[in-house]
């Protein structure tokens, strides 16, 4: 496979739908060059024709080792050094303590271990100094979520994982860092609220000092700001796209008023 028109190359993991094919989207119209590695072949496979050249769908199960070599092949071969990495699949399979150890590994695999294989695998590829690498992380990786187990814990690995591998990368001038969205419109609280965006407002607003959802572009925004050379001097840390949640607690937007002696 030959050259596919010039500027920046990025892998996006989980780039075929919600919020992941919201930053495909972005970052296409940034002028990259965009691989998106997914399972779910229909949606990938439209959203680069939708693109164009400068797209393609590599399909990718990020817990099968041999899926992770050839998309990072096929990625350099197509269109050559990788500038960015997005990692935003996800498994969403949890169940708490009912939880089996396929259950935790198929979470893990995909969530934590398959971000950090597909990093190791393309390695070799990625453009120093000036790669970036970007793990979409979550607020449910910072405080405690009855009934969820499996996710929040993944997903608190994925930010020290992003961490670590800064530090790692730092003398090759690759910067690592993770962003943590807060309740954002996308297919999974599309299918919550039955595609109700006023009542998702209204309810889940609750948690967010904006007293709204998120939308995916604005995600999208902050991952493109990570890689770009405004965030030049950023790496190792995890931005929070969350409107607010993470800097409120139990008292939320209420004003408390001194009670009278």
């Amino acid at each position: 496979m030959g050259m596919m028109g010039t500027g920046p190359t990025a892998i996006v993991t989980g780039g075929a739908t919600s919020i992941g094919a919201e930053i495909v989207r972005s970052f296409a119209a940034a002028g990259y060059r965009v691989a998106i590695a997914d399972i779910a072949r229909a949606e990938g496979e439209a959203l680069a024709g939708s693109i164009g050249p400068q797209a393609c769908f590599l399909a990718t199960d990020l817990a099968v080792d041999d899926d992770i070599a050839r998309c990072v092949s096929k990625t350099v071969a197509t269109f050559g050094k990788i500038s960015v990495i997005i990692h935003a699949a996800c498994s969403y399979v949890d169940g708490g303590v009912a939880a089996s150890r396929s259950d935790w590994r198929r979470s893990l695999d995909v969530n934590l271990v398959g971000a950090a294989l597909l990093v190791r695998e393309a390695r070799p590829h990625l453009l120093t100094p000036g790669a970036s690498i970007v793990f979409i992380g979550s607020i449910s990786a910072k405080i405690g979520q009855p009934g969820r187990w499996l996710y929040p814990a993944g997903k608190a690995a994925l930010l020290q994982l992003a961490r670590s591998m800064a530090l790692d990368f730092a003398p090759s001038g690759i910067r690592v860092n993770s962003l943590s969205p807060g309740k954002t419109w996308s297919a999974p609280l599309q299918r919550k609220h039955e595609n109700n965006r006023p009542r998702a407002d209204a309810i889940e607003g609750e948690f967010h000092a904006l007293g709204r959802l998120g939308d995916a572009i604005e995600i999208a925004r902050a991952a493109l700001f990570l890689c770009s050379d405004g965030a030049s001097f950023i790496t190792g840390t995890d931005l929070a796209v969350d409107g607010g949640y993470s800097a409120m607690g139990p008292e939320r937007m209420q004003v408390q008023n001194p009670r009278a002696s």
